[in-house]
């Protein structure tokens, strides 16, 4: 028997890749733009609040359980930055071009470039769930000035993988989720909720 869960998102490629994942498990997965659900406001200064509100959001305007993740980059030089404020980090209409063009400048000037992806992965069972499932997943590289790779989206152009010797946006989609950020939570996640 399949259970009906919302993405508390409508970002086709993320549906894809947690569809894949929850399918096995007993889960079918619908964006929650299929429910006219609107984007959650995010006004929290961390990943997990910002998650659980849309979690929370999302199945309350559905009646039926949620998934929501926040995630972003955060840069060691920077202190954190741009962190919870990735999607938005130079400003309004979102734009990565110009995220990447801020990080690399904020950047320029500091020796440190290392960097890592983070994401939190929140599941809850109806809008008030006392007990969220939560798990998240942490994705270790370095920012580099010349974007290289045409795939991903992001500051993944710039997210060098030095074991690798490739960009997040140099590694084929399977590849990717296999060691990203979001792959290691999305399966930590899988393991809590069997």
């Amino acid at each position: 028997m399949t259970q009906r869960l919302i993405l508390a998102s409508n970002n086709a490629g993320k549906l894809k890749e947690f569809a894949q994942l929850l399918a096995p498990i007993g889960f079918e997965l619908h964006p929650q733009g299929e429910f006219d659900v609107p984007e959650a406001e995010e006004p929290f200064g961390t990943f997990v609040e910002n998650a659980l509100q849309k979690a929370r959001h999302a199945a309350r305007l559905t009646g039926l359980p949620a998934l929501a993740d926040d995630s972003g980059v955060c840069v060691n030089a920077l202190g954190g930055a741009p962190g919870v404020y990735s999607a938005r980090y130079a400003g309004e209409p979102k734009s990565d071009a110009r995220n990447s063009e801020k990080l690399i400048a904020d950047l320029a000037a500091h020796e440190d470039k290392s960097a890592y992806y983070y994401c939190v992965l929140v599941y809850v069972r109806h809008a008030d769930d006392p007990q969220p499932v939560i798990a998240d997943g942490v994705w270790r590289g370095r920012i580099v000035a010349d974007a290289r790779g045409a795939g991903g989206f992001g500051y993944d152009p710039h997210f060098l993988l030095p074991e690798l010797g490739k960009t997040a946006a140099e590694l084929a989609s399977g590849e990717k989720n296999a060691v990203s950020h979001r792959g290691q939570a999305l399966r930590a996640l899988v393991d809590k909720l069997k």
